[in-house]
């Protein structure tokens, strides 16, 4: 991060300096004590839990010298002898936003904002690698996508910095907006709508128009207009659906569309490859990621470097060094048994997608699927967990475990077709079984919702 004058932070999060001392400048923020230093401000997050304001002694103590507060009550009395800088505002997390927007404006940066159902930050991390083959490009920190993980991780960036890949989450409405709003994209990614976050937001209907709120703050960028990039899926996103003063590209696999993939050849852990025809000009595209639905959020990360003058070799090569952010079909192995680890969170499309990657994955022993609950399906959660079962029922694979409240439809779905269907409603129950239903040359898929911690059976797996 550039160092920001103390006076400009001020004025940036319209707050009021209410203790100054000798720093005038700050040259990082964080808003966990156990990571403060010297030059950091320390932003004290208000939350339901935990409030934030009690750890600033802790943050004191590391070398912070500038504290960001929306109150000061309850401060305990040994940090009136230390020397800092107190920043008050209403909110914090909105005021670290502000300062954000500030600090990004100051950067001559290309800003590329991803968002959607699923696929966010793999197609997020694929643009972050064609895009840094030709420039110093940053990106989100691991998946901090919301109001507090955004500002963070621009804070991050630096004027060596020519390109930011920046992924946008919600579960409601107007978060999109205020992330944009932050932003400011000259492109704008949307991977697809689907029914995550459902519940809240009451429709795939509604769940389009959140998602679109990013288009409201899409920015041109040296003469040349802001752009839209989406996949058309007949429904809502089409040219009609999504038209704004920007530009658009699609991508998809009919000749309306841009960007044409055809010819997807799964290679199960291995990757994929398929033909994306541009132009009027066919290539063979080959990415070390598991899943077809890559194919899509390929051609995204693709559509961004052609956009951005990036060349073939460039992004080819970029391509072929893809490494997913976190537990997204990652693949580990132990004592004979191969785990495809894939408990990063879950969606009914997710689950389907990561159900056809063990399908087409090789082994000498058994293909098991271990999926949990999906969360924030509201009112469809019983037919989405059926659906899912239903597509396992024809799939090559021998085994299902569902495990979960909600798992237990997927294990009705699941019933009378080709794989074993196996239920338990506690992950406690499937470890006592666990040696009975894995063994040598299995390759195991491990997904469900965060809050089911299916890390934990991925865990125990490979303790076998």
């Amino acid at each position: 991060m550039d160092k920001i004058s103390i006076d400009a932070v001020v004025k940036a999060v319209n707050g009021s300096l209410i203790k100054k001392c000798g720093e005038n400048f700050i040259t990082g923020v964080k808003h966990d004590s156990r990571e403060c230093g010297a030059g950091d401000m320390f932003v004290a997050v208000s939350g339901e839990k935990q409030d934030g304001h009690k750890y600033i002694p802790q943050a004191l103590r590391s070398g912070c010298r500038t504290v960001l507060v929306s109150h000061q009550n309850g401060w305990p009395d040994d940090v009136d002898a230390i020397d800092f800088n107190v920043i008050e505002v209403d909110d914090t997390v909105y005021a670290m936003g502000e300062l954000a927007k500030y600090y990004l404006d100051t950067l001559d940066l290309i800003k590329i904002a991803v968002t959607g159902s699923v696929g966010k930050t793999s197609t997020r991390d694929m643009i972050y690698y064609v895009l840094k083959e030709k420039f110093s490009c940053g990106r989100n920190m691991k998946n901090f996508n919301n109001d507090i993980g955004l500002p963070l991780s621009i804070f991050q960036f630096d004027s060596s910095m020519q390109a930011a890949v920046l992924e946008m989450g919600m579960d409601k409405f107007g978060e999109i907006d205020r992330l944009a709003e932050i932003v400011k994209p000259h492109i704008a990614v949307i991977t697809n709508i689907g029914v995550s976050h459902i519940e809240n937001l009451g429709s795939r209907e509604g769940i389009f128009k959140a998602k679109m709120e990013v288009t409201k703050h899409i920015t041109s960028y040296k003469g040349n207009p802001g752009t839209l990039i989406f996949p058309w899926d007949g429904e809502f996103l089409t040219r009609e659906n999504t038209e704004g003063q920007y530009s658009q590209i699609v991508v998809g696999s009919d000749g309306k569309s841009d960007y044409i993939i055809s010819h997807i050849d799964d290679f199960g852990l291995k990757g994929i490859q398929f033909t994306l025809e541009h132009m009027e000009k066919n290539r063979k595209i080959r990415i070390p990621v598991p899943g077809r639905h890559n194919a899509v959020n390929g051609t995204l990360a693709l559509a961004v470097g052609d956009l951005l003058e990036v060349s073939e070799d460039q992004e080819n090569i970029g391509l072929s060094k893809v490494e997913l952010t976190g537990s997204r079909l990652k693949c580990l192995e132990n004592h004979g048994v191969t785990v495809i680890d894939d408990t990063y969170n879950a969606s009914p499309d997710s689950m389907k997608s990561a159900m056809k990657v063990l399908e087409k994955s090789p082994c000498s022993g058994s293909k098991t699927a271990i999926l949990g609950d999906m969360y924030e399906l509201g009112e469809q959660s019983q037919r989405q967990h059926l659906s899912v079962g239903l597509f396992a029922r024809g799939l090559r694979i021998n085994k299902v475990i569902a495990v979960g409240c909600m798992a237990k439809y997927i294990a009705e779905g699941a019933s009378g077709g080709k794989p074993e269907v196996i239920y338990f409603e506690k992950k406690e129950d499937l470890y006592d079984k666990m040696n009975q239903l894995i063994g040598p040359g299995d390759i195991i898929l491990v997904k469900g919702s965060r809050a089911m911690k299916m890390e934990q059976i991925v865990e125990k797996v490979l303790k076998i």
